[in-house]
């Protein structure tokens, strides 16, 4: 099975379509104010209106408001939600559109409960444990604590780059990498040779 790529965190309208050209599946789009890969609706509008056909729009939320989400639902042409925060599955479900609940992993954690919990969830995004910090911190975790077997897709993220990425892929087998800081020059802005360096060790590592 091929691995899919997702990129995260774009702020620039030229970094997306450069990604999009070099082969990503997935562009993911911040709207969290905090972080500083935070884009406004008008950015993300700009961003979505030239990207080519098949390449998938990841709107990222944590712990948003309902009218909020909304409104951007209804403005730009999103594809995929991710709940990177403290959501609940039925506060997941009730936009009707496709959503991957991000897991925020540290010891202790039921991978397997939560999968059944967010049972309808298109994925399971994995990403690292940090107080204070929800996503992005380029931190790696353990990835022992990924079980071998999930009910629902994983996509792993969390201090992924072109150095270990085969190994990420070796090690968990997940159905995509979801990285964010390892392709970028400054965060928002992203590295093309990072990001060509990457989607070639994935390609790789699948042949």
């Amino acid at each position: 099975m091929r691995t899919r790529i997702k990129i995260c965190g774009f702020t620039q309208v030229e970094d997306a379509v450069i990604a999009a050209g070099l082969g990503v599946d997935a562009i993911g789009l911040v709207f969290y104010p905090p972080s500083p890969r935070h884009v406004s609706i008008e950015r993300a509008v700009e961003i979505v209106k030239v990207l080519p056909a098949f390449v998938t729009v990841v709107a990222l939320f944590v712990d948003e408001q309902e009218a909020q989400i909304r409104e951007v639902l209804g403005r730009v042409s999103i594809d995929c939600i991710q709940f990177h925060g403290d959501e609940s599955a039925d506060a997941c479900r009730i936009y009707n559109k496709p959503y991957m609940k991000a897991i925020r992993m540290k010891p202790g954690l039921d991978i397997l409960a939560i999968a059944a919990q967010y049972q309808d969830a298109t994925a399971l995004l994995l990403d690292a444990y940090h107080p204070g910090v929800k996503g992005g911190s380029g931190s790696q975790f353990d990835w022992d604590l990924i079980p071998e077997k999930c009910s629902l897709p994983v996509v792993l993220a969390g201090g992924l780059q072109v150095n270990n990425a085969r190994l990420a892929i070796e090690s968990v087998r997940p159905y995509a990498l979801d990285v964010s800081s390892g392709v970028e020059v400054e965060k928002g802005i992203k590295d093309v040779a990072k990001m060509a360096a990457f989607i070639q060790a994935i390609n790789e590592s699948d042949g």
